[in-house]
């Protein structure tokens, strides 16, 4: 509950403190390229339910009936604003509102689209799911870099399946049983 009454304080004073600058982006935005400013994708939240994620919009529009659900390399769906929000994580900004709204917390594992949820195991599944999904995590901070990984790789899929998700999850899982206020 504390965590919960932080966050959401937190998410209140980022979101009013940060409403010029999210303003600003998303006038950019939508000068940039056609479509929303937001980006809103399935993801899937505490004890299994799904939710529609808020990002600003870094690609073109239906980018994902384009190509895979994960971002590889240099990726031609993202706008040039969207190399800029992406560069410097601004595209995250707007998920204050989904912890403003209590589906995400300010830190916890990232919330993932179902079909990679498919790829944890029944129990780390169970242990994710256990707790509030979060704007940033350990697994960010490591994976900075992810889509350049994903990139080099030959299936990027199979890549983020087979080598990354398994790094994110035991990251998912120590967060899991040690999270604290």
């Amino acid at each position: 509950m504390a965590k919960r009454v932080f966050d959401w304080l937190a998410s209140s004073l980022g979101l009013l403190l940060l409403a010029p600058v999210l303003v600003f982006l998303a006038v950019w935005i939508k000068l940039d390229s056609q479509g929303p400013v937001f980006f809103r994708q399935e993801r899937v939240d505490l004890a299994g339910r799904t939710f529609k994620i808020h990002k600003f919009r870094t690609m073109v529009t239906d980018a994902e009936r384009l190509g895979l659900q994960i971002t590889v390399g240099v990726d031609a769906r993202v706008t040039r604003v969207g190399h800029f929000l992406r560069k410097y994580k601004l595209d995250e900004l707007p998920q204050l509102i989904d912890v403003w709204l209590g589906r995400m917390s300010l830190v916890g594992p990232r919330p993932e689209v179902p079909h990679y949820v498919e790829y944890y195991p029944e129990d780390v599944r169970a242990l994710v799911q256990s707790v509030r999904p979060g704007i940033t995590d350990l697994a960010s901070i490591e994976f900075k870099d992810e889509n350049e990984i994903l990139g080099r790789s030959v299936d990027p899929n199979k890549a983020y399946i087979e080598e990354v998700l398994p790094i994110k999850l035991r990251y998912y899982i120590e967060y899991a049983k040690s999270h604290s206020l």
